[in-house]
């Protein structure tokens, strides 16, 4: 364009302009950094970066060149906080999960990096096979922590971490390592289980030890019950329970119940010495399991329940 008429137009939407259409004039002559700068120099909302910078900028696949800019104008971030918490909000409203990771990754911002690993990991699952396939996702999650907390070490005494980026206790990045691991370890069961056709989750969505306790408890019942016996998988269930605090009994109950149906009731002895065993289980536990398959299943035959009772 004419310099003489690119100055006069810039003249006019200086005078009798918004700052959005500014903004948005730079943009269609390629002057992102003016437009940067503008609305820097302005102040102007979150709304104006999104709808006149960010927006035109993923679109046009030129998010790159943006993130170069927002760090050569400034190397900290900081004057662009704000906007980049906007920029977030918006890709999750639109549910643009990957190009929000990669502006996370960007924004150095470790924990939100980590949950939205998670939701790759997780997000419409139909089985642990699947789930399987996407252990990946958990390693670069613990990767973004465990980032996470070098450098929150590395800084502390010294400068706070910017308000942008989503700050953790390191007890509570342990604790989500720890939860990380674990479903590590329930996917890799879980997944070898289905391969072997022991178990089948049919329930959706998939339960996860990312879900409630509700959920988790299902996490650990399926774990018990999907392996080739009780045994098999009582370990790791044994370790979500305690890991997380569950209602043990209230889960050995569900999951001896599932037995019950599948009349399982050798399997059901196993579940009473495992429990028995673990060291953690109060005399009354294994009554409650018992009284429980009574009240729910009245069809346990007289040799069976009489070689439950005996057992415990």
């Amino acid at each position: 364009m004419n310099n003489t008429y690119y100055q006069e137009c810039l003249f006019y939407l200086h005078n009798y302009s918004t700052n959005l259409a500014i903004i948005s004039f730079y943009m269609r002559h390629s002057c992102l950094r003016e437009a940067l700068l503008h609305l820097l120099n302005k102040d102007s909302p979150p709304e104006v970066f999104i709808e006149g910078i960010f927006q035109p900028s993923y679109k046009s696949g030129k998010l790159h060149t943006l993130e170069n800019l927002l760090e050569s104008i400034d190397p900290t971030l900081e004057s662009w906080g704000t906007y980049l918490i906007a920029a977030c909000q918006h890709l999750q409203k639109k549910n643009y999960y990957h190009i929000l990771y990669e502006l996370q990754q960007f924004m150095k911002d470790q924990v939100r990096a980590a949950m939205t690993c998670i939701r790759f990991f997780s997000h419409k699952a139909k089985s642990y096979t699947e789930l399987g396939e996407r252990l990946s996702w958990l390693l670069k999650a613990k990767d973004h922590l465990k980032i996470y907390l070098q450098e929150t070490s590395r800084s502390s005494g010294r400068k706070k971490n910017t308000f942008f980026r989503k700050k953790m206790t390191a007890a509570d990045v342990s604790r989500h390592m720890n939860t990380l691991q674990l479903q590590m370890e329930v996917t890799r069961f879980l997944h070898r289980c289905e391969s072997a056709g022991t178990s089948q989750i049919t329930t959706l969505p998939l339960p996860t030890l990312f879900g409630n306790n509700h959920m988790k408890m299902d996490v650990a019942c399926k774990v018990m019950l999907g392996g080739k016996n009780v045994e098999d998988g009582f370990g790791i269930a044994f370790r979500v329970l305690q890991d997380f605090q569950l209602d043990a009994a209230a889960t050995y109950c569900r999951a001896a119940q599932q037995l019950v149906e599948k009349e399982k009731y050798s399997e059901i002895r196993q579940l009473l010495k495992c429990v028995s065993e673990s060291g953690m289980a109060a005399k009354s536990d294994g009554d409650t399991i018992l009284l429980n398959c009574l009240e729910a299943f009245k069809r346990i035959p007289p040799q069976e329940l009489e070689g439950l009772i005996q057992l415990w």
